[in-house]
């Protein structure tokens, strides 16, 4: 009995910790995106943060920080958010499909829309490709395996009548980190690349490209929430939903600072240059909005089927998610 006190003590003295370390990660929110123009929302609310200024913070509650992570592209980001690595993540609509699709739709919901366009297809101007014909026994970039950009080649190349498979086929597709595709074109190594800006331009002004196919409509970026978040922080992720949003509508109304911003941010996390024509030819494919692609995603899964992703029905029916409501 004369040893309680203490025991009481080191007992609290847990409590308080625990208490402390749940209360220090309810005030922190992990954010996930890609050095890209297609991300333009987290690369602005990146450098934000960076500077000190703090646009998504400033409309969170008092206290929390936001912690931004960088990726190549989806799949990787998308392992992060089931891992409870990060909270939200700026990804592309294939990465987010597969993560709902493969956690029988419990774990992923996408929460807003974020880039329509930006993507396409480059191949080399004095190549030899003209015609969808032209691509037997090439090779050809994409970001990652099982990104976006990746499922789209693979499912345009099989509705031209080629076999594609994971690996070899009569065009190989071949899986390159982003940063690494402009000198693998230059080189030859890769005949066309199919990638999003600022790369697309890159590729088309500073490597000799020339645009084959661009997917002027497509949804390029949606925000996504891990539905953990969803259920134990609901309240956080409406005032970043919101902040989305007003983040948006200053985009559309101060072109001219968005510009210098996000050519700050793409040098600082990229470490090159990117030069304001090349930012603004990027910026002319792109249209950022916040409303989610309720209607979009059949197109994915379309697209998801034809490149041998998926198999049988996909169930969307709780992918897109109104935060403003409560489910339960």
């Amino acid at each position: 009995m004369k040893h309680r006190p203490a025991v009481l003590l080191f007992l609290g003295g847990a409590l308080a910790a625990a208490c402390g370390r749940g209360a220090e990660a309810s005030a922190r929110l992990r954010v996930g995106h890609f050095p890209n123009v297609t991300h333009a929302h987290a690369l602005l609310g990146h450098r934000a943060s960076r500077r000190g200024e703090g646009w998504f913070e400033a409309r969170l509650e008092p206290g929390t920080t936001v912690e931004w992570l960088v990726f190549n592209a989806g799949p990787s980001a998308m392992e992060a958010l089931l891992a409870g690595t990060i909270d939200l993540a700026y990804v592309g609509p294939n990465p987010a499909l597969n993560a709902h699709l493969r956690t029988g739709g419990e774990e992923v919901r996408v929460i807003a829309g974020a880039t329509n366009g930006g993507s396409g297809l480059i191949v080399r101007a004095d190549g030899p490709i003209r015609t969808p014909l032209d691509f037997w026994g090439r090779r050809l970039g994409t970001p990652q395996f099982g990104n976006t950009q990746d499922v789209a080649a693979r499912a345009w190349l099989t509705a031209q009548g080629f076999r594609v498979r994971p690996t070899g086929g009569e065009v190989l597709v071949v899986p390159t980190a982003i940063p690494d595709q402009q000198a693998l074109f230059e080189k030859g190594d890769l005949d066309a690349v199919w990638t999003v800006e600022p790369w697309l331009s890159r590729l088309e002004r500073e490597a000799g490209g020339r645009l084959f196919l661009e997917e002027k409509d497509a949804v390029t970026t949606v925000l996504v929430a891990s539905a953990r978040l969803l259920r134990e922080r609901r309240p956080i992720a409406r005032a970043w939903l919101r902040a989305h949003a007003d983040l948006t509508r200053w985009m559309g109304e101060h072109r001219d600072e968005m510009r210098a911003a996000l050519r700050e941010e793409l040098e600082a996390e990229t470490t090159r240059p990117i030069g304001a024509g090349l930012l603004e030819a990027s910026l002319e494919r792109l249209r950022f909005v916040d409303d989610p692609p309720r209607g979009g995603f059949e197109r994915f899964v379309r697209a998801a089927q034809e490149a041998g992703f998926l198999e049988g029905p996909a169930d969307l029916s709780r992918l897109v998610e109104d935060v403003g409501e409560d489910p339960r």
